[in-house]
């Protein structure tokens, strides 16, 4: 993929897996709803949830952008990523999200209900800025046919722009 495909890779998606580092133990994953704001990918969250902790501790996170129908393809994002606390950008982020899982936008009539929520949950905006990309070239067997010849070649780090 070129840098744009990549990039359009991930605007038309809507689900990743976010990865980041915990303080104890082994990365943590999380599947997380996103939205692009340019090149910037959106993740709502709240402010006491890991993800938020740990993007406070370490801006480094990764997402892994799966493809929603089979065979899966897949993109890994690298991001350097900040915690936004501004109320009205986590009101119109979960309003965007809340869209995005509706397959459409949510009406004005309940942008109220929806900061009373942000308030409430004490929603926060992470703000995630990538900067490099990692594919791998799918290899899907279909039959027992496709295994004669198949190969794997090495992924590749990409820079995402």
């Amino acid at each position: 993929m070129t840098a744009e495909e990549r990039r359009e890779f991930v605007r038309a998606h809507r689900t990743c897996v976010f990865g980041y580092g915990r303080r104890h133990d082994g990365p943590s994953m999380t599947i997380v709803y996103y939205v692009m704001d340019g090149d910037d990918i959106l993740v709502s969250t709240m402010a006491e949830r890991g993800k938020a902790k740990a993007v406070r501790r370490n801006p480094k996170v990764s997402l892994c952008v799966m493809d929603e129908k089979w065979p899966p393809t897949y993109l890994q994002v690298y991001c350097d990523a900040s915690v936004e606390t501004d109320v009205e950008a986590a009101t119109d982020l979960m309003m965007r999200i809340a869209g995005v899982m509706a397959g459409q936008p949510m009406p004005d009539s309940v942008r109220g209900q929806v900061r009373q929520g942000a308030l409430a949950e004490k929603r926060v905006v992470l703000r995630l800025r990538p900067y490099e990309t990692f594919e791998t070239p799918p290899r899907h067997v279909y039959s027992a046919k496709d295994i004669e010849g198949l190969t794997h070649s090495l992924g590749q780090r990409l820079p995402w722009k």
